[in-house]
């Protein structure tokens, strides 16, 4: 009996001491280690946030309806810039692309160095009328209060926008010449999808057959309290960001009255198809999740560490934890959200036609094809007809290894040695996406600080930054520039 047991129980003892030998030993500390802080910078800091502010009032608002377009707000924010950062124009070179887009151009004096791209944009997204008494202050009014600029923008992303123009300002009036060539890029409709803007850039560089050692847009930030386990400050940097595509499912009928239906109505095959891609999800992919806990594992506690360094054994209890969660799910997986359906206009009549729109975000990895081959299989009917419409294929991975990713992570470090640096999938789309394939290193991170409270001011009401951060990115993006400007990543 003694030997039944011992023959039952010793294997699962050894996996035991297996499952807690690699939560000790598999997370190595990845970080970078701090020998001298980052040497400040002596900027104007009170007009640097007057100039902020400033900026904030002009309401550069993109709209999908082009007859909203305010053509004046976009005409005074690139009046207030040319005012503002006098040595900036003086000593760059400004393209205009669809009057609005911005591109900058320091020339270096080593044309053998690739050039490096930094990017923002100067549109926001619409103020809902309703939420304005819910703003402590006006979303358009720049005001600074208690040591917090407030206003549409402050977030995302005129932050990123002056932020650049401060540092490179500051490092002309310091003497800068430059060895590498920077450029930076403002567009001006990031927020409905970039043609005009981002793309148009995009694809002057790509007819130009210029490439890049990096570009650095906006999409990660520095998080509080926001990734389990993960009890310190952790700057997420994103190298890559999710794709999508949005299908159309669309049955057509003879229609007819509701008294006498048929079997199965357009508007009920219709249905049908939507509950299918429901009740089929994509996989689950931990790769992007193993990759940021890869970076920081070594800070987490025992909880967190025994899962994620035995995926070996324990994937499909990993998988299931996060998948119980909207916000984790979307982060390792290609995710179904059925958003529109249509059918008749009325309530006793059947429709001739029915349709719905099924968007998916797409994990690199999941191109569209794929996405349209997927939603045929689990639908399986001919009469549901599927077309694609509107979207962009996931981004490639870049390095973690590159010099450009290390000077952005030693940066972080350097301001801040309490932050932990990690990188990550960005799960909303940036104009960054236009300019895959110009660079094998294109990252996306703001110097910003969010928590629960701050990422729901992203779109939201009462945006705003606090003026010490709004400070530290400019530094940020100060020590950034001048390292890269030398050459010498």
């Amino acid at each position: 009996m003694k030997k039944l047991a011992l023959i039952i129980f010793l294997p699962l003892i050894l996996i035991v001491i297996v499952l807690f030998y690699r939560a000790q030993t598999h997370f190595e500390d990845k970080q970078y280690k701090v020998e001298q802080p980052l040497a400040l910078k002596r900027l104007d800091e009170d007009g640097a946030v007057e100039r902020f502010a400033r900026a904030i009032q002009f309401p550069t608002i993109s709209h999908e309806d082009e007859t909203l377009f305010d053509d004046k707000a976009f005409t005074d924010f690139v009046q207030h810039l040319e005012n503002s950062f006098p040595l900036v124009h003086q000593n760059g070179t400004l393209t205009k692309f669809n009057k609005y887009t911005l591109l900058y151009k320091f020339e270096g004096r080593n044309s053998s160095l690739k050039p490096a791209l930094f990017m923002g944009h100067s549109d926001v997204v619409p103020v809902d009328e309703e939420t304005l008494e819910d703003w402590d202050n006006p979303p358009f009014s720049g005001a600074v209060k208690d040591g917090t600029i407030w206003g549409r923008g402050t977030l995302d992303d005129k932050i990123s926008v002056l932020a650049l123009l401060e540092s490179m300002e500051y490092l002309l009036s310091q003497g800068l010449q430059p060895e590498r060539t920077i450029y930076f890029s403002f567009g001006h409709d990031e927020e409905i999808g970039g043609e005009q803007g981002a793309q148009a850039v995009a694809s002057y560089f790509s007819e130009n057959n210029t490439t890049f050692e990096f570009i650095l847009d906006e999409g990660g930030a520095v998080t509080q309290d926001l990734m389990a386990g993960v009890t310190q400050p952790l700057a997420l940097i994103g190298v890559a960001e999710k794709g999508f595509v949005n299908l159309r499912l669309t049955v057509e009928d003879a229609g007819g009255h509701s008294s006498q239906p048929p079997a199965n109505t357009a508007a009920g095959i219709v249905a049908q198809a939507v509950v299918a891609l429901e009740e089929n999800p994509f996989p689950a992919d931990l790769s992007f999740i193993s990759m940021t806990f890869d970076a920081v594992g070594s800070y987490t506690p025992l909880k967190t560490r025994l899962p994620l360094s035995n995926l070996w054994l324990l994937s499909p209890v990993v998988k299931s934890s996060l998948l119980a969660t909207p916000s984790s799910a979307a982060s390792i997986h290609t995710t179904t959200a059925v958003t529109m359906l249509k059918g008749s206009s009325k309530s006793n009549i059947l429709p001739t036609q029915a349709e719905a729109v099924v968007n998916f975000r797409t994990l690199p990895g999941d191109n569209i094809k794929k996405i349209e081959d997927h939603a045929k299989s689990v639908i399986d009917n001919p009469r549901v007809n599927v077309e694609s419409f509107m979207g962009n294929e996931s981004s490639t991975v870049s390095s973690t290894n590159s010099s450009s990713f290390k000077l952005l992570e030693r940066t972080i470090r350097q301001l801040d040695d309490s932050i932990l640096v990690a990188p990550y999938l960005v799960q909303g789309g940036t104009d960054a996406k236009h300019f895959d394939g110009l660079s094998n290193n294109i990252y996306r991170f703001l110097m910003i600080y969010l928590d629960s409270n701050s990422v729901s001011r992203f779109h939201g009401i009462n945006e705003q930054v606090s003026v010490k951060n709004y400070i530290q990115a400019v530094q940020f993006y100060t020590a950034v520039i001048e390292q890269t400007a030398s050459g010498d990543l």
